[in-house]
């Protein structure tokens, strides 16, 4: 075998297979395998006699396992997404994103079967039994292949982003080294900036329709396969959302309107009276509106990760070792640079329990919201990492983005350079005005980004590449308000959708950070009351991991979840006020 393991050679399984009996030591024994190497160990566990009294050694040898070969997966993601123009990494990925992955899944569901079919049961494997039930009934063996395929565009998607560049003033650059200058105060600079980050999207509109086309008919075709009438009934189920519907997600958009975007409309009159402007245009909204420059968070990466760790320290001590422990073990790639793929991500190495964070920092202040962000992510997988079972760890999206989003807030007051971080005092106090208004912001982003996916995989006209750009235009006109004059930048506005990653890669992930926001929301109210005991909730909510249904992980963070239009404006109308103080 490749990855080298030792195995029993004298006994068989009745497909000819070899039985495993020996784990290998660490996933790098993965690094080079092929679909080959890796079907003994599940056939092992597939075949191996089970009842109720080895189940929890049959567990744990299954957790440990799938722990060695997800972490080789992941590192093999991870590094391409670091490097898209490096073949050899190319290669690696699409080996475990189309050869072993998909083939993985489908033996992981054989897997679950047995447990269930067996009936075993006992505190703390409830949550995971209901999800191992839920991805058995959604199992179609017709789906594997179509899912390699998916995963195969997905790469292309990232190969195209990543090669992306404009020249700006004789110098290249990628698309997101352009975000400071639309914070510059020359206006003409900032729509400059603007258009150009705008113009490799439009540039590459067709190739990426064209992917996203295949993206389309291989997803309904997998949702038919499933017995679901469209993607986004099955999309639904297949994320284990149990606690809430797809009409719970109407309910969110209709909330956004009602609740946040008169908000919005009051954020934008602000602005537009402070730039003394007639009417703001799309490069308006991210320079300040007093006139200052822009905020200059570091000069250099190595600035940006040694001036987190004392803000993380003043959350809680044990913040700053989980934070240090990645950057001693290599695990932080934030700058951004030619040939890496866009976005940023924190991935947890399941073997090991230690997180890694991904981003493309370019100096503005967001780069440090995204790096309070992954972290946050980063510190909810090493406090879950502590349950014993891989897959009692990880909750569902909505509890990672309240770790993610609430660390944002908790962090937030720390910032500043007398803590250890990157600001003056007011410095801090504008970028705390900052964030909050970007929360604000955030909200119709979220809606127009769900509702646009509930319509492409609805309605017929999904299919089509002009009806799903006039229709991101609609939705963004409804969710976004009048308060900003889009006028002859349709094209410009179009690209966004484009540049959204979640689209091609992570189809309806994306109300999840709405839901999780509220959630993030709720936990910083908490701790303007009682910083401690918010804290500690907050980590007792990490801590349990997927171990309890998303209302009681809410619960013990001390939140609740929230759909309708009273509950989103009460936290709406709190950052307000909150706003409002910073401005006197």
């Amino acid at each position: 075998m490749k990855c080298g393991a030792r195995v029993k050679t004298s006994e068989l399984s009745t497909e000819g297979v070899m039985a495993v009996t020996v784990l290998p030591d660490s996933p790098g024994a993965f690094k080079d395998a092929v679909w080959e190497d890796v079907l003994p160990y599940y056939e092992e566990l597939a075949t191996r006699p089970l009842d109720t009294e080895n189940v929890e050694q049959w567990l744990a040898d299954w957790s440990r396992f799938d722990s060695l070969l997800w972490e080789a997966a992941s590192l093999a993601n991870f590094a391409y997404t670091c490097n898209t123009t490096d073949p050899e990494l190319e290669a690696a990925q699409l080996r475990f994103g189309t050869q072993i992955t998909p083939r993985a899944h489908e033996q992981r569901v054989r897997l679950q079967g047995r447990l269930v079919e067996l009936g075993y049961m006992r505190p703390g494997l409830e949550t995971m039994v209901e999800r191992f039930r839920n991805q058995m009934n959604l199992f179609d063996e017709a789906n594997v292949p179509l899912f390699a395929q998916l995963s195969e565009l997905t790469t292309q998607w990232n190969k195209v982003n990543g090669a992306m560049t404009v020249i700006w003033e004789g110098e290249e650059k990628t698309p997101a080294q352009l975000l400071p200058f639309l914070q510059v105060n020359d206006r003409d600079v900032r729509e400059r900036a603007f258009r150009l980050r705008a113009k490799p999207y439009i540039e590459q509109r067709d190739v990426l329709a064209g992917i996203f086309d295949r993206m389309y008919d291989l997803r309904q075709s997998v949702a038919k396969n499933a017995g679901f009438p469209n993607y986004r009934d099955f999309a639904h189920r297949e994320k284990n959302r149990f606690d809430y519907t797809p009409e719970d997600c109407t309910r969110f958009h209709v909330a956004v309107e009602e609740a946040v975007l008169p908000a919005i409309e009051r954020i934008n009159e602000k602005r537009r009276r402070r730039m003394g402007l007639d009417m703001l245009r799309p490069w308006d909204t991210s320079v300040d509106a007093a006139g200052r420059p822009a905020l200059k968070p570091f000069d250099d990466i190595r600035q940006f990760i040694d001036h987190a760790a004392p803000v993380f320290g003043h959350v809680d001590p044990d913040f700053r070792e989980y934070y240090q422990a990645m950057d001693t073990g290599n695990f932080l790639d934030l700058d951004n640079r030619k040939g890496k793929a866009p976005g940023g991500y924190c991935m947890t190495l399941p073997f090991s329990k230690q997180p890694l964070i991904f981003m493309n920092a370019v100096g503005v202040d967001k780069d440090v919201r995204t790096l309070l962000h992954e972290s946050g992510h980063a510190f909810h997988a090493v406090e879950a990492s502590r349950l014993p079972l891989l897959f009692q760890r990880f909750p569902g999206s909505e509890m990672a983005e309240v770790a993610s989003m609430s660390m944002e807030l908790l962090a937030s007051p720390f910032i500043g350079n007398e803590s250890g971080g990157y600001y003056s005092e007011a410095d801090t106090r504008r970028s705390h005005a900052d964030l909050l208004e970007g929360i604000i912001e955030f909200f119709p982003h979220c809606a127009s980004v769900d509702a646009f996916q509930h319509w492409i995989y609805l309605d017929e006209a999904g299919r089509d590449a002009d009806a799903r750009d006039r229709k991101w235009l609609d939705l963004r006109r409804r969710f976004e308000g009048k308060s900003v004059d889009w006028t002859g930048l349709d094209s410009e506005r179009v690209a966004r959708w484009y540049q959204q990653p979640h689209f091609f890669g992570s189809p309806f992930y994306y109300i999840e950070y709405g839901i999780a926001q509220l959630g993030a929301l709720q936990v910083w109210r908490n701790s303007r009351r009682d910083p401690k005991i918010a804290v500690r909730q907050y980590r007792e909510a990490l801590a349990l991991g997927a171990t309890r249904p998303l209302p009681e992980l809410f619960q013990a963070a001390g939140a609740r979840l929230i759909f309708d239009t009273e509950g989103m404006r009460e936290l709406v109308t709190m950052v307000e006020e909150e706003l409002d103080g910073l401005d006197a």
